[in-house]
């Protein structure tokens, strides 16, 4: 199983290190080109979403990511990668790939020191270490948009069909189960 990792900007490599310990190759993808390479499932890192979305069209990665995402590649969006995916962000004017059915608040629990750790449950897992960093957090989602996981009654993990997408940062935990979910979704 190979999972491509979108290598522009963000926290890219602590989620392939987490991949290739669950047994998955991974490549990263920084131009056009590398995405003629096959892979099976896709990982949208967090980081700065205005970056990552200015450099996949500039890079002119945009379109064919986004094709292959509403034809059911599996993919794996955090924090700024949820913000690629969602449809519409109410508290800011551009949009992404769009394929989200949700509306998020960008920068939600304000500026790096609103940043926080907590544990929850997610999905059916129980005490999920969640890591927020200047996150962003879904303020409604479409009825056949499956809710994952709430933290102070915002949702932060939701998966509908093909994408799973979350606030927080699970690559900056040792847990690896949410990882594990993802690959479950291309196996």
């Amino acid at each position: 199983m190979k999972i491509a990792v979108l290598a522009l900007q963000g926290a890219f490599l602590e989620h392939e290190i987490i991949m290739q310990k669950l047994g998955a190759d991974c490549i990263e993808l920084r131009k056009r080109e590398d995405l003629a390479e096959p892979f099976d499932g896709l990982i949208l890192p967090g980081g700065e979403s205005t970056a990552q979305g200015k450099l996949l069209r500039e890079l002119d990665m945009f379109d064919p990511l986004r094709e292959r995402i509403r034809d059911g590649l599996p993919v794996f969006a955090t924090c700024a990668g949820l913000i690629l995916l969602a449809e519409r962000s109410s508290n800011d004017t551009r949009n992404y790939f769009q394929t989200l059915p949700v509306t998020v608040r960008r920068n939600a629990y304000g500026r790096q020191l609103g940043s926080f750790h907590t544990v929850k449950d997610f999905g059916g897992m129980k005490d999920i270490p969640m890591t927020f960093i200047r996150a962003p957090y879904i303020e409604s989602a479409r009825d056949d948009v499956e809710i994952l996981a709430k933290t102070d009654g915002n949702i932060v993990g939701v998966r509908y069909q093909n994408q799973l997408a979350i606030s927080f940062h699970p690559e900056l935990d040792t847990d690896m189960r949410i990882h594990q979910y993802f690959l479950s979704f291309i196996s």
